[in-house]
């Protein structure tokens, strides 16, 4: 089943239910919710990748996630919920009275997907703005951006500029050693 057919109903719900049932337990106990994923259809019980945004009248209040799948799809939702919710670095960590106003967007990632450039021109020529979440890597630093982010970066080379910036490198870095994978989300909202 591929991962659109995971945010069809009504499994699009439970992926958003699930991230507010993990953030809900946060508040009452300080711990994410644990899940048995075996209780849940596929692809939900699947290994699958995920982030996480919270916003609060529009505005970030939290987003994290992963980038490979490593555990069942509804663990990762519930993980990451927990995390955007308490353990953003950005922000302190959500309070209840927060919570009525809180906006949760679960995106499913497809796999990463290598795009070898040998040149900024080239990666930039290769980019599909909307549609590519990009990965930047150089020694050890790295970031990304989901493809909800050319909605405030529509143009590629900012897109790259503010990425390179977000791994901590200079804004018009760029050396062979460079590595980008991209990758698409499905929004279970």
């Amino acid at each position: 089943m591929s991962s659109s057919e995971a945010l069809k109903p009504p499994a699009a719900p439970s992926l958003r239910g699930i991230a507010r049932r993990s953030i809900d337990e946060g508040l009452r106990t300080g711990n994410a919710l644990s899940l048995d994923a075996s209780a849940y259809a596929p692809p939900s019980c699947d290994p699958g990748a995920s982030f996480v945004t919270l916003r609060i009248r529009g505005e970030l209040r939290g987003c994290t996630g992963t980038l490979e799948a490593i555990r069942p799809l509804a663990c990762d939702v519930a993980q990451n919920a927990f995390r955007s919710a308490f353990g953003d670095p950005r922000f302190a960590p959500l309070r209840e009275w927060e919570r009525p106003a809180l906006d949760i967007h679960v995106a499913v990632l497809s796999p990463l997907a290598p795009l070898p450039a040998r040149s900024e021109d080239e990666l930039l020529a290769s980019l599909r703005p909307g549609v590519d979440g990009l990965v930047l890597r150089e020694g050890a630093r790295a970031a990304t951006f989901l493809p909800a982010v050319w909605e405030s970066l529509p143009e590629p080379r900012d897109f790259l500029l503010r990425l390179r910036e977000k791994a901590g490198l200079p804004s018009r870095y760029w050396s062979p050693s460079l590595r980008f994978e991209r990758y698409t989300t499905d929004e279970a909202d």
